[in-house]
Parts: structure tokens; sequence; C-alpha cells
């Protein structure tokens, strides 16, 4: 997503600045306008406008998870909700949430509400948490949305530490193969070099390739550093534009193991924030709208996007997800059951259970297909290099034992 930079005025004409990330300036305009404001001017901040900061605002979902399950316990203790953040200010451990919890402090010592005082740090709390403060101020039951939101931020942590550790193996797997590589190429092939020339016969084809590949990783190796750094960079910058969000979107769809992962994870998200939307009584639009803009994948995302105009014509939400055709048929077919029966939202918790299981066993799974496949890949590689030492002095043996 591109961060933009938006100028708003008040309904007294006070001017107000900001910035967001959103995937284009419509979503700006409409983040503005629900906010009773009126946009002026919205623009995609480049390199040089973006504010330089040193520290991340964005705090990770465990350390989410454990300030809700702490705010929930002071709350259920009887403690009013300023001295609750004042006691989370000082005890809270993530120095990014410590700091502003106290910002927030500050704006309810003011006469704020909890839910606009936590609005104006969106870069820390994510909109999850805001409309669920929000439904918990609204229906006085604050502890148990912040001990539902415990619960979710615990599942998220759990299901994204499962993927990450899915897609870091291989890369750390091959990272090393390709350090194994550097090192026989510059440091145990040259060894064998003087020998080479010493032989003074024509050397094998897969030798002299060796022989190359060992001089250009000893003379430019500065070059491949370049090479690979514009490599990795681009890569980066071409997933944060919106044609690289849908084509690593695809690819995440289309690749073998891969495809099941995106799918099962983007599943167990879907299901468990519904379920604790739903639970907390926020109306079924709203809650699409909320889960569709945490989806990371983009299609999986325009998908839900889509399914809000159907559910406001009065469609049951389990029949756009059925033609949708990127969810699983226990989706959407949990969804139908859990509205004939008036219980969508315990039946979506079934499914997010079911499917956050799936994604450990997805994982496992994929994690013992890459590791025999990246080990036999080292191996051919290894053996490459060996066949081109050991090839000529085995033709030097041929050739004493012929003459």
């Amino acid at each position: 997503m591109a961060t933009y930079e938006y100028i708003a005025v008040d309904k007294m004409g006070k001017q107000k600045k900001g910035t967001m990330e959103a995937q284009n300036e419509d979503r700006v305009k409409e983040f503005v306008k629900n906010e009773g404001l009126i946009p002026i001017s919205v623009k995609e901040q480049n390199f040089l406008d973006k504010d330089i900061s040193f520290g991340n605002k964005k705090v990770k979902a465990r350390d989410l998870s454990v300030f809700c399950r702490q705010f929930n316990s002071i709350l259920a203790a009887g403690v009013t909700i300023l001295n609750a953040l004042q006691m989370l200010s000082e005890q809270t451990e993530n120095k990014t949430l410590r700091e502003v919890t106290k910002e927030v402090q500050i704006d309810v010592e003011k006469g704020e509400s909890l839910t606009s005082a936590m609005s104006k740090h969106r870069e820390t709390f994510p909109p999850l948490l805001i409309h669920m403060v929000e439904a918990g101020e609204a229906s006085g039951s604050l502890e148990i949305a912040f001990e539902r939101m415990a619960i979710q931020f615990e599942k998220q942590a759990k299901v994204q530490g499962q993927v990450k550790k899915a897609i870091t193996y291989p890369i750390v797997v091959i990272c090393v193969a390709i350090i194994v590589v550097i090192v026989m190429l510059v440091v145990v092939f040259p060894q064998f070099k003087d020998m080479f020339d010493s032989l003074g016969s024509d050397l094998p084809p897969i030798t002299k390739v060796v022989i190359a590949m060992s001089n250009f990783v000893k003379n430019f190796w500065w070059l491949l550093i370049i090479l690979l750094s514009l490599v990795v960079l681009g890569i980066q910058t071409f997933r944060k534009t919106p044609n690289g969000q849908l084509f690593f979107s695809r690819l995440a769809l289309r690749v073998p193991v891969v495809n099941q992962l995106t799918v099962k994870s983007a599943s167990a998200t879907f299901a468990r924030t519904m379920s604790t939307l739903l639970a907390a009584g926020i109306p079924l639009v709203n809650g699409v709208e909320i889960v569709s803009k945490i989806i990371g994948n983009v299609i999986v995302r325009d998908a839900l996007s889509g399914t809000v105009d159907e559910i406001k014509r009065g469609v049951p939400l389990s029949v756009p997800l059925r033609e949708s055709e990127v969810f699983p048929p226990m989706v959407h077919q949990m969804t139908r059951i859990g509205e004939e029966t008036g219980n969508v939202e315990g039946m979506l918790e079934k499914v997010a259970d079911y499917y956050e299981e799936e994604v450990e066993v997805t994982t496992a799974s994929m994690t013992a297909l890459l590791e025999p496949m990246i080990i036999i890949v080292l191996g051919v590689i290894i053996l490459f290099i060996l066949l081109a030492i050991y090839s000529p002095i085995l033709g030097l043996y041929s050739a004493l034992d012929q003459g």
C-alpha cells in the first residue's frame, strides 16, 4: 500500500493534516469523510515527502494481544478506563505501544472517548481493534471487547508465525546453499588450479566452466553484490505497486503448496475476524468491510470487497462467498448453515479453528517437502563442482594406464 498525505477541514473550518496507508486516493477520501471531515487535497507521498522516522509505529499482533489481555484484566477488576490506561502506560513492554498509550491517556483525561483517542493512532491500533472498542463502549461491555480482541490477536499471531516460518525456512536454506557454493568456488576450487595448469593437457569442458565461474566470482564479487541488491530493491519496489501486489497475489494462488497455505490462512483470518466482529454486535456489512482491509492477498481482498454490495442488496453472505470462488467450499457452506440456524458467528468460529489447524499442518507439509528438494539441488551443484575438480585427475590416470 502507498502512503498518502491529506489535508481536510472540520465543520468549524479548522484545518487538519494527516497521513495514512491506503490502496488509492478514493480510500483516503472515504476515510476522511467517515471521520466527519471535508477532504481538501490528497496526494501520494514520494521518498522526499515522507517523514523521517527511526521508529516503527506498527505493533506486532502478539504485543497487541498482551495489551488487550492486560486491559481486560484491569477493567474486570473494577478499575476505571483512565486508571487502566495509566497502569498500561507504565507496565507495557513494547516502547511504541507504551508511548501511544500515554497519548491516549492524555486525550481521555481531556474528555474524549477511548475510541476517539485510539482513532488518532491508526498506525498503531488496527481498525479492527478500534471498531471493537467502539462497540464495547456503546454496549457497556468494554472488558469483553478486549477479551475477544486478545484471543483474536493471539490466533492471528499464531497463523502469521506459521506462515512466516514456512516462507523463512527455505529462504534461509537457500542462502546457506549459496554461501557454500561461493566458498567452494572462491576457496576450495582455486587450490586445484595450479595442479590443473601443471597437467599441460586440455581440460574437460565442465572444468573450464567452473574455472570461469570461480574467476568471475573472485574478480567481480562487487558486481554480484550490486546486481543482487538491485534485484532485491526492484522486487520490493514492484511489490508495493498495484500491479506488483496483483502479480504476487496471483502467484501465491497458483504455485502448488503455496496456494493452499495462502487460501487456508486467508480463510482462517476471515472466519476468525468475522466471528469476533459479529459476536460484538457489529453489523454484517461493516464487518465484511473491516475484514476486507486486513486480508493480505489482493485478489482475496477484492473478492471480499465485492461481497459488500451484494450484502447491501439483501443477499446472504454465503452466496457471494460461494460465487467468488476464492474460499474453499467449507467456508460458504458453514456460513450458510449459520445463516439458517441464526448462529453465523458460532459457525465461523468453528471454521476458523479448522483452518488454523490446517495452516499448521500445511506449514509442516510444506517444510517437509521443500527440505529434501533444496538438499537435492544443493547436492547436484556440489557434485557438479566436484566433477569439475576430479575429471582432469581421472583423465590423467586414464592416460597413464593406456601409456
